[in-house]
């Protein structure tokens, strides 16, 4: 019976493995983020043996795939998950508990990055298994239709972000084609990617696009201004009733310092700020005021 390919993960079936590289296509276009789980080495007796792969949804199911049963299905959901928190790549090895032992290694314990896990199935087998995420390119939205906000708009793809702008239609033709437009400063933002935004109005509705863009989940919402005028605002908004908490996600002035004048250079200040914020847990980088931020 040839099996129908799921369109997305809530359609697929985890017994149809010949199915995981067409979903998986499928999956990516619709930037819908997964893990793919793949056996690399057994030793020993195997339920699933070199090359059998799984994708894992983001809510911890295996979805298309089998890689085996239940003991390795803990080890590689728990993987899965670290590995949609922190975007990395991982090697786990699920030994018997006797190979541990010999070893002299622990049940969790990771050496020269490979992660270890006991297996206490009656084969008393070994497999190596990759874990792999596959996660959708990060979106940044800018509200405003400044020089600041065009200009990151040509750049920020470039750098491995989508891009989305809000702003009054008569703006929208300033930025190149290609982008997602919304006209007027919307919350309605639908992604599935990690979100970042930045307030680029610049004297053109500043508080209307922050009282709208501070309802959008993001990672990260900055501001391009003063720190007195973001003062300012903050103090308006607090007036409208926004909880202190909320204002405290507002960032400014946005980027790093790095001496900018034009509005290509104040937007490569802050895809470099954003850059840092994305990459930090990936590259285990510590910046004193962006750990400031994130903990606030």
């Amino acid at each position: 019976m040839k099996h129908t390919i799921p369109l997305t993960l809530a359609e697929a079936e985890p017994e149809v493995a010949s199915d995981v590289a067409p979903l998986m296509s499928r999956l990516q276009s619709g930037n819908e983020p997964f893990v793919l789980a793949t056996v690399v080495r057994t030793i020993s007796v195997t339920a699933a043996k070199a090359g059998a792969k799984a994708i894992v949804d983001r809510e911890g199911s295996i979805v298309a795939g089998w890689i085996g049963g239940g003991c390795v299905r803990a080890a590689v959901l728990k993987a899965a998950k670290a590995a949609f928190e922190d975007g990395e790549t991982r090697l786990i090895s699920i030994q018997p508990p006797e190979l541990l032992a010999e070893r002299g290694v622990e049940p969790g314990e990771e050496r020269e990055g490979v992660q270890f896990s006991r297996n206490m199935c009656p084969s008393q087998g070994t497999m190596d298994i990759f874990i792999e995420p596959v996660l959708p390119r990060p979106r940044l939205v800018v509200f405003g239709a400044s020089p600041v906000a065009v200009a990151l708009a040509q750049q920020a793809r470039s750098v491995g972000f989508d891009f989305t702008v809000c702003a009054p239609a008569e703006d929208l033709a300033v930025f190149p084609s290609g982008i997602d437009r919304n006209t007027g400063f919307c919350s309605d933002i639908q992604s599935n990617a990690e979100t970042y935004i930045v307030v680029s109005t610049q004297g053109r509705g500043d508080l209307a696009a922050l009282e709208e863009a501070i309802k959008v989940p993001a990672r990260h919402l900055g501001f391009v201004g003063s720190r007195r005028k973001l003062k300012t605002l903050l103090e308006k908004l607090a007036d409208k009733g926004i909880a202190p908490v909320e204002l405290d996600r507002i960032k400014g002035p946005a980027g790093l310092d790095l001496g900018a004048i034009t509005p290509e250079e104040i937007a490569l200040s802050i895809l470099a700020e954003l850059m840092m914020l994305r990459r930090q847990n990936q590259r285990r980088i510590s910046h004193p005021t962006l750990d400031a931020d994130s903990s606030g």
